[in-house]
């Protein structure tokens, strides 16, 4: 089919004709590139315009996808808060000088986050003795975190005033950080030991973990 318009011919374009005009388009791209966490259905709603038809969460992608914009699986990281990431950049300048002696394979070793799952638990250890695996029922803020302080780790807390009274210095490491600490390597052995363990409820697995981590034999420590 063709139309005669000032002596120019238009033919119309094979096919089914687009139903998102070039300015409908244009407010797609825009707003996938604003945000790329959208989704097609969020994109939907924000370019939903009364005197255009609402396109189609297909349509969105394909526009997309003509435009070069795939879908991607967003990259994970763990979060670092402002505080801790200026205390990280001051720590690096600090140990700018260490080399691969310090960084030895030998002295790295993988870590395993615990917590944010169904039962958030705190614990501590030393070259003694598996200390109290304790469980975090509301959010971890500073008020719960005082309260263990003062009821869980006061038996601990001699350690570093032996240290003090010794004048033994200690590394200072970032929190979060590449740990150091021992408490890591606990996370995860504690994780293979329950590997496969299922429990019907919180509370059964809070005493899978306490079972758990009060049998990890002082050898591994």
């Amino acid at each position: 089919m063709s139309t005669i318009q000032d002596g120019v011919v238009h033919r119309q374009s094979p096919g089914r004709p687009r139903t998102t005009s070039r300015a409908m388009d244009r407010n797609i791209l825009r707003a996938c590139r604003e945000d790329p966490r959208r989704t097609s259905t969020d994109i939907q709603v924000s370019v939903t315009s009364p005197n255009e038809p609402v396109p189609s969460r297909k349509t969105i992608r394909r526009r997309l996808q003509v435009a070069g914009l795939h879908r991607r699986r967003p990259v994970k990281n763990p979060f670092v808060s402002l505080k801790n990431r200026k205390a990280l950049f001051e720590w690096a300048k600090q140990h700018f000088s260490w080399g691969p002696r310090e960084y030895a394979p030998q002295y790295q070793c993988p870590t395993v986050k615990r917590g944010g799952g169904s039962v958030m638990v705190w614990g501590c250890s030393s070259d003694t003795s598996m200390g109290q695996l304790k469980r975090i029922v509301e959010i971890m803020d500073q008020y719960v975190y005082e309260d263990i302080l003062e009821n869980t780790m006061r038996p601990w807390g001699h350690v570093a005033n032996w240290f003090r009274r010794r004048r033994v210095d200690l590394l200072e490491w970032p929190s979060q950080s590449p740990d150091l600490n021992l408490i890591e390597h606990m996370w995860e052995k504690l994780e293979r030991r329950l590997r496969g363990v299922r429990a019907s409820n919180a509370n059964k697995k809070f005493a899978q973990l306490e079972a758990a981590w009060k049998s990890i034999p002082m050898t591994v420590v």
